[in-house]
């Protein structure tokens, strides 16, 4: 079941600890929320005519050179394994450009070049998460920014202070079907504001604690996990995710 996710929300504002012309403004509703994703374990897929894709159908976008240089580098070690489609993928390339003019991952019968489909040996799923659980390291050093940030969302902001003085806001947040603009309204399903993924063991923020080191930082991790305790001790009904608090009620 899906539900809307506009209503009452907690935000925690505070200054990076390692550069105080940086501010954290952090969702603490959805840090705190239960949910967990649920790729193979029930997970319908973002379109009904792809239950198999998760949200890889469309292939994902590089954030810049250097993710896309990364991604290539650990593209040349998947061995056929854990690359179901390396064949297609070392013949026909791993890239393409999308009509915006923006570099992606090339979609091959479908979906995302790296994606595993059902019935592979190897297992279904993205082929750059399996080589890093393969290897020990974290899917965070091999998959795409976009592939291994999502649902979290980061965005920056120059704001002013009344005194004139200004500084970056860093916003951490849910990225919800309106995270997508107008292409969210065409998904059959999306899984931050469905209760079939809200249940998580722990918290997001602890959850998702590799993945928000790296993109705030470890002493403004620190700080974050400090709030969402606090706001979990504190208890206050009204401001738990209304996708977590569905499933808490369904159970």
């Amino acid at each position: 079941m899906e539900l809307q996710t506009h209503g009452a929300r907690a935000w925690v504002e505070f200054t990076d600890p390692a550069d105080d012309g940086q501010v954290l403004r952090c969702d603490l509703t959805w840090l705190t929320s239960r949910w967990t994703c649920i790729f193979g374990q029930g997970c319908p897929g973002i379109y009904a005519e792809r239950p198999d894709d998760g949200c890889c159908t469309h292939g994902a976008h590089f954030s810049d050179e250097d993710d896309e240089k990364r991604v290539l580098g650990y593209a040349d070690r998947l061995g056929p394994d854990v690359w179901q489609l390396r064949d297609d993928g070392r013949r026909g390339g791993v890239v393409e450009v999308d009509d915006e003019g923006e570099r992606k991952t090339r979609v091959v019968d479908g979906a995302c070049v790296f994606l595993n489909r059902p019935g592979f040996s190897g297992g279904i799923g993205c082929a750059l998460h399996a080589y890093a659980l393969t290897v020990g390291e974290h899917p965070l050093e091999t998959k795409p920014d976009v592939c291994w940030q999502l649902p979290i969302r980061r965005t920056y902001r120059e704001a002013e202070r009344p005194d004139g003085t200004s500084y970056l806001e860093i916003s951490i947040g849910e990225y919800d079907r309106a995270g997508w603009g107008p292409g969210g309204h065409d998904m059959t399903w999306y899984c931050t504001t469905a209760t079939e993924a809200h249940v998580g063991r722990e918290p997001v923020y602890r959850s998702s604690e590799p993945e928000l080191r790296e993109l705030v930082g470890d002493k403004a991790y620190e700080e974050l996990a400090r709030h969402c305790e606090a706001f979990l001790a504190a208890q206050l009904p009204l401001l738990v995710h209304p996708a977590t608090a569905a499933r808490q009620q369904e159970h």
